[in-house]
């Protein structure tokens, strides 16, 4: 793909959404480390459902913690893996308090050696707290890259690297919530809805289901 067919695709995923948010609910970085923490194999409507009970009661890494595992896994047990994630979350936010006084670190050095945060968590958190450019290449933009060829690759660290080489530099920053969406409601996984696609005429995927 050419980098006039990529930056037209940008102009237009930003003209219809000028400013992209992320779905996942937060007021705080520490809300939306944890709440990308949570979300990892499972939908950002399970996690708000959960932390819209969790955050009124706790939203620091002391109120966090003072519930201890079992204690917070009554909020989150609804949430895919919810086991292992209440015993990351409780050892991030010890973390946290023992390392960082309480604050989300805003480098990715510090926010990949919590306990549970990958890769993907920090490009989030480093990209939507801090709004530094990071590529969180998560299923939704994996699947984008690939069908479009905007940034083809055979693993995620591939297609990380050719949209940060890739996107115009104008786009970079919120590239990765135009992707994701779109991902999530045209660009689907099964069937892609490519008569309701507003780049369906600049994608590359041979298989497009339009009429």
């Amino acid at each position: 793909m050419n980098k006039q067919k990529r930056h037209e695709i940008f102009s237009r995923l930003r003209a219809e959404n000028p400013n992209p948010k992320t779905e996942l609910e937060y007021n705080s970085p520490f809300e939306l480390l944890i709440a990308v923490l949570l979300s990892a194999q499972a939908t950002d409507v399970s996690v708000n459902k959960a932390t819209r009970k969790l955050f009124p009661v706790a939203n620091t890494p002391e109120a966090i913690l003072a519930l201890g595992v079992d204690g917070l896994k009554e909020y989150i047990k609804t949430i895919g893996l919810f086991n292992a994630k209440a015993e990351n979350t409780i050892k991030t936010c010890r973390m946290l308090i023992e390392k960082h006084n309480s604050i989300v670190p805003d480098n990715r050095e510090d926010l990949e050696a919590l306990p549970g945060v990958g890769r993907k968590t920090a490009n989030v958190v480093l990209n939507t707290a801090f709004r530094q450019i990071a590529m969180a290449v998560d299923t939704h933009i994996f699947r984008f890259g690939n069908r479009t060829k905007v940034a083809p690759g055979k693993n995620v660290l591939e297609v990380e690297a050719k949209l940060l080489k890739f996107v115009p530099k104008e786009f970079l920053l919120d590239a990765h919530h135009w992707m994701i969406l779109h991902g999530r409601y045209i660009c689907v996984a099964r069937k892609p809805k490519c008569d309701a696609c507003i780049i369906e005429d600049l994608c590359e995927f041979k298989e497009k289901t339009s009429t």
